[in-house]
């Protein structure tokens, strides 16, 4: 027999079954809660609700622990490579030596957008923000691809999985391109996946243009440790989205929009916005750290500490070796840099910063990678997008397959006003 909880409501008694994780989480199943004994709980934000069983991702905040299909985040960043970590998630297993060459040709293969969606960029301004040019897109590509719309139909949702994979980093660099008035570059099968990427972001037809491989290293490293981190606003949003069977292209786009947000995908955006009133402020990284410590002042320094890691965020230990290295080829002198390496010295030290577990967080790491590599401060939430991807894909993937989904219907506490009579226009 399943272990039971025992609820005591209004002097009635109602067992709930108790669900063990495979890493030992426990969580109370409140399925038939509210048909028993006609109460809901009450969780804002959904923190301690588990909207469902997955396989993909485990996480403990506590511990600092993050791993994909069981294989620890700090080994896969040391030995693998973004498409296989994606072909991990997404299918459950590291590819072999034949599935990942078979992997490579169909994400290469499948690069170019259709010339008629290059137009939607001209009915666009300059300015506009690339996650709204991104979201836009990835919504737009499914009117060019119709003939993948089964979400029940294996064959037609692995070749959307290949066509958003291999897209998005086109459309990605595109969004860029037009933002600064530069003409498109075509993605090029004989580069890698974020060779490719770099190359459609930068490179003119001017001229040649030559991958640095340090950077593409550091790049695909980050897209690695952003690949999926369990229920987050917006994979739980691809979920949501997904649940109502609306098919993949719809639902990633949805989760695109929720990554837009600066608390979320925009996080690492307001880092170096930080950073920027810091050193225009003549670099006193010292008043700003105690503006922060001050209750009553409204200053925010982001980058530091995370909703779920209460110890250090093991994406940002790897991410501040990367940092050095990339910082250390490209030798860039930027005072931003130089703000943040400041308050990463304050951060670590400090007895406020410790005793509160405010750590530098992967935020604030990538923010600095990107701004050293030349990516505008807008592009970082499209390359967090980029990340994610494969995450997204998985989780809307097992959520398909699973007997256990219904559509995503949270419930509510109503605390308006009770029954009114309606008082015609005439006597208000």
């Amino acid at each position: 027999m399943a272990d039971m909880a025992k609820l005591i409501l209004d002097g009635k008694e109602y067992q709930l079954p108790v669900v063990r994780g495979s890493e030992g989480e426990v969580g109370l199943d409140i399925s038939k809660l509210r048909a028993q004994s006609g109460a809901i709980t009450l969780d804002p934000g959904f923190g301690n609700t588990g909207a469902c069983n997955s396989a993909i991702t485990f996480l403990d905040g506590e511990q600092g622990i993050l791993r994909y299909r069981g294989y620890k985040i700090e080994d896969l960043c040391k030995n693998s490579t973004f498409l296989e970590v994606a072909h991990l998630l997404i299918n459950g297993a590291l590819p072999t030596g034949e599935q990942n060459k078979e992997w490579h040709h169909h994400i290469t293969h499948h690069s170019m957008i259709k010339e008629d969606i290059k137009r939607y960029w001209d009915a666009w301004p300059q300015t506009a923000h690339p996650m709204a040019l991104l979201s836009s897109v990835v919504s737009a590509l499914s009117t060019f691809y119709e003939d993948s719309f089964d979400v029940f139909d294996p064959r037609q949702v692995e070749i959307s999985i290949h066509r958003l994979l291999a897209k998005i980093p086109t459309v990605a660099a595109y969004a860029y391109k037009k933002s600064v008035g530069q003409p498109y570059i075509y993605p090029k099968n004989s580069l890698g996946y974020t060779e490719n990427f770099l190359r459609m972001m930068f490179a003119m037809p001017t001229e040649d243009y030559e991958v640095n491989p340090i950077l593409a290293q550091a790049l695909d490293q980050i897209l690695i440790l952003h690949a999926d981190h369990e229920q987050n606003c917006s994979t739980s949003t691809v979920r949501m989205v997904g649940s109502s069977h609306a098919n993949l292209f719809a639902s990633v786009a949805a989760g695109v929009c929720a990554l837009w947000g600066p608390l979320h995908g925009g996080a690492n955006q307001e880092v170096l916005e930080m950073l920027e009133l810091i050193q225009k402020d003549g670099g006193n990284v010292d008043k700003y750290v105690a503006k922060a410590k001050d209750k009553d002042d409204h200053f925010r320094l982001y980058g530091f500490g995370h909703r779920v890691y209460k110890n250090f965020d093991p994406r940002a230990t790897i991410l501040k070796e990367t940092a050095k290295g990339v910082l250390k080829t490209l030798g860039v002198q930027d005072p931003l840099l130089e703000v943040a390496q400041k308050l990463e010295e304050i951060a670590l030290k400090d007895p406020y910063f410790i005793e509160k577990k405010l750590y530098p967080n992967v935020d604030f790491y990538s923010g600095i990678i990107y701004k050293a590599m030349g990516f505008p401060t807008k592009m970082f939430p499209v390359l967090f997008a980029m990340g994610r991807l494969p995450g997204w894909i998985a989780q809307w993937k097992e959520m398909i397959e699973s007997p256990e989904t219904k559509i995503g219907r949270p419930r509510q506490i109503y605390t308006g006003a009770n029954v009114r009579e309606y008082v015609p226009l005439s006597k208000r």
